[in-house]
């Protein structure tokens, strides 16, 4: 069997964004149980802001291409989002929106979000962690028939939830983002 692969996705660019902490973290753990994990910056995959036209002008950009194509090399991925007026961020909202039109020859469109399991995680400075970001995101995808495994983890008081190396400083924290990472595994190992 091929070693499993785990891609992460933080939906965040800025700097020292409490969302990049939380992916880097949880790549650590994929690392540590012993998983191929890679992590991704969005900004290595720029996108125009989705319109119908310029697809049908000048079809799918490559970037959206190769995105689809590096999360096909995956056996399950996390995204990592902040929350952005009680939904999903601009950036990842997009990068959605552009990667469910790449069709690749001998398969159907969209088909990347079906054939591997997704988790979903946030980090927030306020008390419900990104809990309503999570559901929207978890809508989205559930319309593109992917799978979204029941663990998630929505971090409070993402500003204080950090110690200077940037590690989770929660014991409850840090056990939840062990278990949606067990649950991944889990789930993608089964899907493989």
């Amino acid at each position: 069997m091929a070693a499993l692969k785990i891609l992460v996705i933080p939906a965040s660019l800025r700097t020292g964004s409490h969302n990049a902490k939380l992916a880097a973290q949880a790549a650590y753990e994929f690392a540590q149980a012993g998983v191929d994990v890679t992590r991704l910056s969005l900004a290595d995959f720029p996108l125009p802001i989705y319109d119908g036209d310029l697809q049908a002008k000048s079809g799918v950009p490559k970037n959206a291409v190769n995105l689809k194509r590096m999360m096909a090399a995956h056996h399950g991925i996390l995204l990592v989002t902040p929350e952005y007026n009680s939904s999903v961020p601009p950036l990842l909202k997009n990068t959605i929106d552009w990667v469910s039109r790449v069709q690749d020859p001998h398969e159907a469109r969209g088909q990347v979000f079906r054939m591997r399991p997704f988790a979903v995680a946030a980090a927030s400075e306020g008390r419900l962690g990104g809990t309503r970001v999570l559901a929207a995101l978890r809508l989205i995808l559930s319309a593109l028939q992917a799978t979204v495994i029941p663990s998630q983890l929505a971090l409070s008081f993402a500003d204080q939830a950090y110690d200077d190396m940037d590690r989770l400083r929660n014991p409850a924290d840090i056990e939840a983002l062990k278990a949606l990472v067990r649950q991944l595994i889990d789930v993608s190992q089964r899907m493989m």
